[in-house]
């Protein structure tokens, strides 16, 4: 998988984004163009700048960016120590009758697992959505439908898979499954990945995908990057932004990502949920990420929009009068994970 970095972002080389309308302003630099779900992507000549082509590109007042490349653990920025662990199953009682409320899923996709193995929002989902078996984030999407499961019992997961088994996929990818979302807009959206982009600005193309979801709670993972330049999607306005805390639930986790433009926390060390079937993994282990506290608001929000419309649920558990607030992380949203 090429990627190219630069300026602190990744990105995927001789590629930008924009709308179909900017291809004749690019003709010179166009070595191909391909279009699907929505997305257009421009394939530059050999030795074209994806940057300044992007550049150019804004300035004719053109919506442009480079492919950005989006991790799930960002470990290219020096993310967590950990790795997943085994651990000893883990008893699930889902307890309540099935709840009202969708949860879309964009991640690495969904492992089978005896905890939701014949429910029917598994049975619905296709084989592009199964959870990668190799790489070292493969079981990424797993563990987090487990924590999502575990704090909303009886809702329905939706699955794409955008991130292969290391963690790894694009921009392109994520707005054409966002694009497919659009026909049936879920509550709430888990998105435990992210990027910076090389100008520290909004990347516009997802910008405007996630703004056609009004009613969808979006939530996005802070990064893991201990450091408080904005990663993307979470800082985006209207998105819950979810950094970690450690294992109390005191202070912030000393990999977690922090700022202004992050607006919620949850436990985000040492958590244990489901996992892939292995090696010496029995189905559960344990990790730790801010992937995993976004997951655990996700949950949150979803279980308290059983009976109020999500926007509202995330308003009551984020409201800076009501919930504890953390420097630089925002709203705790507590775990008892």
């Amino acid at each position: 998988m090429d990627i190219q970095s630069a300026g602190g972002s990744l990105i995927r080389p001789g590629q930008v984004l924009a709308d179909r309308s900017a291809v004749s302003v690019v003709t010179r630099w166009t070595r191909a163009v391909s279009e699907s779900d929505g997305v257009c992507v421009i394939h530059l000549t050999s030795g074209a700048d994806p940057w300044e082509v992007a550049g150019e590109l804004r300035e004719h007042g053109f919506r442009a960016s480079p492919n950005h490349v989006v991790v799930g653990q960002p470990l290219f920025f020096g993310g967590p120590a950990s790795r997943p662990f085994p651990v000893r199953p883990l008893s699930y009682r889902p307890g309540r009758a099935r709840s009202p409320v969708v949860v879309s899923l964009l991640d690495t996709g969904v492992g089978k697992h005896p905890w939701w193995t014949g429910s029917e929002w598994y049975g619905a989902l296709g084989r592009d959505d199964a959870d990668s078996t190799e790489g070292a984030q493969a079981g990424h999407g797993t563990f987090i439908a487990g924590l999502i499961l575990r704090q909303a019992p009886g809702v329905t997961l939706t699955s794409c898979r955008v991130l292969n088994g290391d963690g790894v996929g694009d921009e392109a990818h994520v707005i054409r499954a966002l694009n497919r979302l659009r026909e049936r807009p879920p509550h709430v959206l888990n998105l435990s990945f992210g990027c910076h982009t090389f100008d520290d600005r909004p990347p516009p193309l997802l910008a405007d995908a996630l703004s056609a979801f009004p009613d969808t709670v979006t939530v996005a993972c802070a990064g893991n990057t201990a450091g408080e330049r904005p990663f993307w999607p979470a800082a985006l306005p209207g998105v819950v932004g979810v950094g970690a805390v450690d294992a109390a639930q005191e202070r912030r986790a000393p990999f977690s990502s922090y700022g202004p433009w992050v607006d919620a926390c949850a436990r985000g060390e040492w958590l244990t949920s489901t996992y892939l079937e292995g090696g010496e993994f029995g189905g559960y282990a344990a990790w730790s990420g801010t992937s995993f506290a976004a997951a655990l608001v996700a949950g949150a929000v979803a279980d308290a929009a059983r009976d109020r419309p999500p926007q509202e649920a995330a308003r009551m558990l984020l409201d800076p009068g009501e919930a504890r607030q953390i420097r630089d992380l925002g709203a705790l949203v507590p775990a008892s994970l």
